[in-house]
């Protein structure tokens, strides 16, 4: 079940959106990467939604809130929220049999990944941003390490087939990192959960008027890593 929510959160728009956008944008690693607090503040124009979609980033398509509960994990982890993508950053280039692509993007003042929580109000919160790359494409790139930020290395999800749940959530071998930049994370700025986030008003957000399938749409369309997604 895993793999085919998050599969079908790319299928359903992301390649023809990558084209349009211009699939394969990659951003060399910095060897002085920017302070939470910079990033913080590079990302603050996207605490209104309006400007992220203008800038690009189209919401998840199945417009699912995603909670630990979802994915087969404790519920006291929490929840992450609505994930909106950029998916010129993210350099889709296919969605099966998994979601892959050629970026590298580790540059967190113009994140891959935007994360919202919805509020009681239809609204959506901005709550983390997140950076993902392509093990592959990284590799290919002459990286022999990990992509880190600030000396933390983003966590590697591969797929065990040994185990029922898909621990790489339906995509290609990847490293991934969040960074929880506008609501505090009890467990740690870049761990996936957060306790404090929650998806109990996310039917209120379906309904304030952005159509997932409309964006879409409209733009032609460590190894050891924590539970979960």
């Amino acid at each position: 079940m895993r793999v085919h929510r998050r599969q079908s959160m790319f299928a359903a728009g992301s390649v023809a959106a990558a084209l349009i956008l211009g699939a394969g944008v990659a951003a060399a690693h910095s060897s002085a990467d920017p302070t939470i607090a910079s990033i913080r503040t590079a990302t603050a124009r996207y605490r209104d939604l309006k400007n992220a979609l203008a800038d690009g980033y189209i919401r998840d398509p199945m417009n699912m809130c995603v909670t630990s509960k979802d994915e087969g994990q404790p519920e006291w982890l929490g929840a992450m929220g609505v994930h909106f993508f950029r998916p010129d950053l993210l350099g889709i280039t296919g969605t099966s049999p998994r979601v892959n692509g050629t970026g590298t993007h580790t540059d967190f003042t113009t994140p891959g990944v935007l994360i919202y929580e919805p509020q009681s109000n239809g609204s959506m919160r901005l709550v983390a941003v997140e950076n993902l790359v392509f093990e592959k494409a990284w590799r290919d790139a002459g990286h022999t390490q990990p992509p880190s930020y600030n000396g933390d290395a983003y966590f590697h999800m591969i797929d065990n087939p040994e185990t029922p749940a898909d621990e790489a959530h339906g995509f290609a071998p990847h490293f991934e990192l969040h960074i929880w930049t506008e609501l505090p994370n009890p467990a740690g700025p870049f761990m996936e959960w957060n306790s404090k986030a929650t998806c109990r008003y996310h039917h209120a957000a379906q309904s304030s008027g952005t159509s997932p399938t409309a964006r879409v749409a409209a733009r032609a369309p460590r190894t050891g890593a924590p539970p979960g997604r």
